[in-house]
């Protein structure tokens, strides 16, 4: 039986790797350690078909190291004590070149599971691979992230990816058999989400089902491949856009657009905590402080939902999800830590005001430091007008509130401290 496109395709050494020059290219971080010979233990972190595993694979070929592989669904505490054993007496062990470990879609892999692989980290018993398309900084232990260089995979480019059909059309024996044209592109393009992986089984998909000399237009490709496509697919583009729909729902107060985007991604098996973390993320990013209690729920409902899983999980989530489309909106803690951060990067590193800087020490006091604070305290109101933002921004307002009750009462109270040095 045939492989399928993508592993005939697979490339074998960097040169032929395609995308990721960032890490791959001639100064890339990853060709300069393989050259130096130097493998710290990596976690790749990207969306699918970015080529994780052909990263992990090109590794051990390069390094000629011993190369173990696990999946994390299918794989338990047992079987990574098993591959540790086997792993600590084979040959790489006695030598600078220790085995490397891979395991696939490690966020999957529960805290114990993962506690189980620190050992052989620290120790050295194995190089660790992690391939994850979640953020590992929430779903791999501290301990054992500590101890991993993270490289970020992005999305294959639409260029990359033309340079990938035209590489079979070329190179695949099977796929030159057919002799098909390829006339369109946008519409392989688009339904592959910048997943290589996809791609390539669409267009052998496509071209397997044709008569010799095809030609490939988007016409053909919408008729074919588009009326196999799953009503949710958690690993590819589907993933984005329903999430895409499902914060925009939210955000634009439609509670019925809002729960039926839920209601898809739980039936398509979507991450609890994927869904409860973004949740958290708009609560403060589109509601803010014209409902700081949104915060408090969306916390509340991640920690909640976390405990219990589903299918009870569905019921706290929906009641969260409701409650933040139903809630006032407003933007501006998220445009104020913008702006902020943007006038950072902009004018450096500047001075702190000297009444306002730490003065524990005698010679810091006899310079100034701390000179004519006003301790608010001491103050009618609790409030004493001074300078807290560095001379070169005095009277920048970064936030500024919106336009509901919570912030125009927060406006009100601004207005009447700050009377001449910002404009509200």
């Amino acid at each position: 039986m045939n492989k399928p496109l993508a592993e005939r395709l697979r490339p074998q050494t960097l040169d032929d790797y395609l995308s990721q020059q960032h890490l791959v290219g001639p100064k890339g971080a990853l060709r300069q350690q393989l050259k130096q010979g130097i493998i710290p233990s990596i976690i790749f972190w990207g969306p699918p078909g970015v080529g994780k595993t052909t990263l992990a694979n090109i590794i051990a070929n390069t390094s000629d190291r011993p190369f173990f592989t696990l999946s994390a669904i299918s794989s338990g505490v047992k079987d990574v004590r098993e591959i540790i054993e086997k792993a600590k007496k084979s040959d790489g062990l006695f030598t600078t070149k220790n085995p490397i470990l891979f395991i696939d879609e490690i966020h999957r892999f529960s805290k114990s599971q993962q506690d189980s692989l620190l050992g052989a980290v620290e120790k050295g018993w194995v190089t660790l691979i992690g391939a994850t398309t979640e953020n590992p900084s929430f779903e791999v232990i501290s301990a054992l992230l500590s101890r991993c260089q993270v490289y970020i995979l992005k999305p294959f480019s639409e260029d990359d990816l033309i340079a990938l059909l035209n590489r079979a059309m070329k190179d695949d024996k099977i796929i030159v058999e057919k002799d098909v044209k390829l006339k369109e592109t946008e519409a392989l393009l688009r339904l592959s989400g910048g997943d290589a992986r996809k791609l390539l089984n669409m267009f052998e998909l496509l071209v397997t089902s044709a008569a010799v000399g095809t030609e490939i237009t988007n016409e053909l490709v919408f008729e074919k491949v588009q009326q196999n496509t799953v009503l949710y697919d958690k690993d590819g583009e589907q993933h984005y856009d329903i999430i895409s729909a499902f914060i925009k729902s939210i955000r634009g107060s439609d509670p019925n657009a809002a729960v039926y985007w839920l209601a898809r991604m739980i039936e398509g098996g979507e991450d609890v905590k994927f869904i409860a973390r973004r949740l958290l993320i708009l609560a403060s990013e589109d509601i803010g402080n014209a409902n700081p209690t949104a915060l408090v729920i969306a916390n509340n409902t991640f920690q909640a939902v976390t405990t219990i899983g589903f299918p009870e999980a569905r019921i706290i989530l929906s009641q969260c999800v409701t409650y933040l489309a139903t809630s006032p909106k407003s933007n501006a803690a998220y445009m104020a830590i913008n702006q902020a951060q943007s006038a950072v990067k902009k004018t450096g590193n500047l001075s702190v005001p000297l009444p306002i800087r730490n003065a524990p020490t005698k010679l810091m006091k006899d310079i100034g430091y701390g000179k004519d604070y006003k301790y608010a305290h001491n103050y009618e109101n609790n409030f004493a007008e001074a300078e807290f933002l560095p001379d070169e921004l005095k009277g920048t307002a970064f936030y500024v509130p919106g336009n509901n009750p919570r912030e125009n009462a927060q406006r009100e109270f601004l207005k009447k401290r700050w009377k001449t040095k910002y404009r509200y």
